[in-house]
């Protein structure tokens, strides 16, 4: 089994911390994204994973494409990088990892995590990962038949036909043939929107009498700008907090502090006349003096102090006080 990870936009969206720091690598809980991602597919999967392909920008580094390829090594994966030069479309940025496309394999888009235990259908041609919604207006959902077999994608419906959105996570039992509909796309220019769309490949592939079926998750978490990645954040550190999962190391320095769970705490964090949680990650080697924090993800190195933070999300490296007089802000920077 391959996993195909086109992760090649660095999310606007979360400006200014994907400016330095891709997306996919801001961590949820003490781990990146992409990171979680992987071993959640891993787990549905139940498969041996050959490689991980990870498609990004050029820009995004050197040390950017280390620990992508560290990431694959942890799950005893192959990890190579594809270039995708130019944001052409879905189908545009999954062909630039073309060479990886045989056998079994899984697409996941690098900007959402999700919690399922159905058990993969290897017999399908393909598995769409699906989450049950309230508004599917906006969203693209699938529509199903009496035998739960895919019979239609509609893209964010005027009118009710399904509530169950698409997440953005799909399995193939061809990567070869997925390649072959998507190259036809590429050949013939079809396109919308001036994009080469994956939903177009996955059509002509269900008018040839492809079986699609759904894969349902039980939870749907989104990556796509700051308040949702502190909720996405809290949501994860309930659901490993559930699951048994030490979270605080041992290495941690508190002083008259306080630690409310669920908190991932990384390694030689200072708390000194602080409290901090419920739902709040610390990064590695990050103080945190006279403060008070709840609801945020801050990340490594990190200096705050005289702050009370909820819903808040700081950078690596980033020198907090509340008791600011004085005040330097870059591009992008939020204070509310």
């Amino acid at each position: 089994m391959k996993i195909i990870v086109p992760m090649a936009g660095r999310g606007s969206r979360l400006r200014p911390h994907t400016l330095t720091v891709p997306k996919p690598l801001i961590p949820i809980a003490g781990k990146p994204i992409v990171h979680r991602l992987v071993e959640d597919i891993a787990g549905v999967i139940n498969q041996e994973i050959e490689e991980i392909a990870f498609i990004i920008h050029k820009d995004f580094g050197v040390q950017v494409e280390k620990d992508l390829v560290a990431i694959a090594e942890k799950l005893g994966a192959k990890g190579t990088i594809y270039y995708q030069e130019q944001p052409l479309g879905t189908a545009h940025a999954i062909m630039s990892a073309k060479e990886s496309m045989s056998g079994p394999i899984v697409v996941a888009y690098a900007d959402t995590l999700f919690r399922a235990d159905f058990t993969l259908d290897t017999t399908a041609d393909s598995v769409i990962w699906v989450k049950q919604v309230d508004d599917p207006s906006a969203f693209g959902v699938v529509q199903l038949n009496d035998k739960n077999e895919i019979v239609d994608f509609v893209e964010k419906p005027k009118e009710f036909v399904s509530d169950l959105a698409i997440i953005g996570i799909y399995y193939f039992k061809s990567g070869e043939t997925l390649r072959e509909e998507l190259q036809y796309l590429l050949d013939n220019n079809i396109v919308k929107g001036g994009e080469y769309q994956l939903t177009d490949g996955l059509e002509n592939m269900k008018q040839k009498g492809m079986k699609f079926v759904p894969g349902k998750v039980e939870e749907w978490m989104d990556c796509g700008n700051k308040n949702v990645t502190v909720d996405t954040n809290s949501r994860m550190l309930n659901f490993l907090h559930k699951d048994g999962e030490h979270l605080v190391s041992s290495s941690v320095v508190t002083e008259n502090s306080t630690i409310i769970p669920p908190c991932f705490i990384g390694e030689n964090v200072v708390l000194k006349n602080a409290t901090v949680g419920p739902n709040v990650s610390l990064g590695n080697n990050t103080k945190v003096e006279s403060s008070v924090i709840k609801n945020s993800l801050v990340q490594t190195n990190a200096v705050i102090t005289n702050a009370h933070l909820d819903n808040a999300m700081i950078g690596n490296h980033a020198t907090f006080n509340g008791k600011f007089t004085s005040i330097s802000i870059g591009d992008y920077s939020v204070i509310e």
